[in-house]
C-alpha cells in the first residue's frame, strides 16, 4: 500500500525537498512582473506558481523571459510545447504539438499557453507553475518546465506543457512575465526555492 512519502517521491510534479517562499507579486494592471532578486545559488530549483492570472484584454498569452546577467530579458532559448484542449460545450477536443508556441535559439518571450489563449471574461484566468533548474550553474544550460491550465477565450480548458532550456552558461538572475498584448490585470505569482 502506498503511503504519502512513496506517492510524493514518485510524483514528477512533486518535490523531494521543502518549498521555501522567497517572494510574491500581485498583479494590478501591470505591464510586466519581474523577479530580480532571490534567484541565486541558494537553491538548485526554483518554482513560480501562477494563481488566477487574468489578462486585461481577451485572447492573449502569458509569456516568460529570462535575464542572464545583463539588464535585458533576452536569454537564448530552445523549447517545445504540446497541449490538450476541450470545449465547455463538448463541441471539440484536441491533443497536439504546437510548433507556434516553441522557440529555436530565440531571445524572444516564451508563451506559456499553446494553441489557444487566455480569455478576458471576468471568470477566465490561468493557473499553473514553472520550474527553473539550477539557474546559477555556469557550466550547463538552464532547463525549465512549465504547465498551465487556462479557461480560454473560446470557453474551453487548455492544459499546456512547455519545456526547454536557456542555451547560456551565464547564470540566470532574473525572470520576467508579461502578456502578449495588454497588461496583467490581476492574479498572483509566487516564487519558491526547494531545499
Amino acid at each position: 500500500m502506498a503511503n504519502f512519502n512513496t506517492i510524493r517521491y514518485n510524483n514528477p510534479y512533486s518535490t523531494a525537498g521543502n518549498l521555501v517562499k522567497i517572494s510574491s507579486a500581485t498583479a494590478s494592471s501591470d505591464s510586466t512582473i519581474s523577479f530580480t532578486s532571490g534567484i541565486d545559488s541558494t537553491y538548485k530549483e526554483y518554482i513560480f506558481y501562477f494563481n488566477n492570472i487574468h489578462p486585461q484584454t481577451d485572447s492573449v498569452n502569458l509569456q516568460v523571459n529570462f535575464r542572464d546577467g545583463g539588464s535585458s530579458y533576452d536569454a537564448t532559448k530552445t523549447t517545445t510545447a504540446f497541449m490538450a484542449h476541450h470545449a465547455e460545450n463538448d463541441a471539440y477536443t484536441e491533443f497536439s504539438y504546437d510548433g507556434g508556441a516553441d522557440l529555436a535559439q530565440s531571445t524572444g518571450s516564451q508563451k506559456l499557453v499553446a494553441a489557444t489563449s487566455i480569455g478576458g471574461d471576468n471568470d477566465q484566468s490561468l493557473s499553473g507553475f514553472l520550474h527553473l533548474f539550477d539557474p546559477s550553474n555556469t557550466t550547463f544550460v538552464k532547463h525549465f518546465i512549465a504547465r498551465t491550465n487556462t479557461s480560454g477565450s473560446g470557453d474551453s480548458s487548455s492544459d499546456t506543457f512547455i519545456a526547454g532550456y536557456c542555451n547560456v552558461t551565464a547564470a540566470i538572475d532574473g525572470v520576467q512575465f508579461d502578456m502578449s498584448s495588454g497588461n496583467i490585470d490581476a492574479g498572483d505569482i509566487c516564487l519558491y526555492g526547494i531545499n
